[in-house]
C-alpha cells in the first residue's frame, strides 16, 4: 500500500509527540501507532477521533484530502 491516507505522522511531528506518546495515550501497541504514521494500516474511526482529541486537532485533519 503506497498510497496515503492519513496525516497522523505529520500532525505529531508539527506538534512535537512522539509516536510512542500517543501509543501511550492511546493504550496501544507502538508497533500499531507506527503502522498508522507510515500508513501501513489505518487506525479504527472510534482511534481516528480520539487521535484529533488527544492533539486538539479537527479529525479532518488526520486526513488526507480526496478532492483538491
Amino acid at each position: 500500500m503506497n498510497e496515503k491516507f492519513n496525516r497522523i505522522k505529520e500532525i505529531l511531528v508539527r506538534q512535537g509527540v512522539s509516536q510512542k506518546d500517543l501509543a501511550l495515550q492511546l493504550d496501544k501497541n507502538e508497533h500499531t501507532v507506527s503502522n498508522w504514521c507510515i500508513n501501513k494500516s489505518q487506525p479504527h474511526l472510534k482511534d481516528l477521533f480520539k487521535i484529533a482529541e488527544i492533539l486538539d486537532v479537527d479529525v479532518r485533519e488526520l486526513l488526507v484530502p480526496s478532492k483538491e
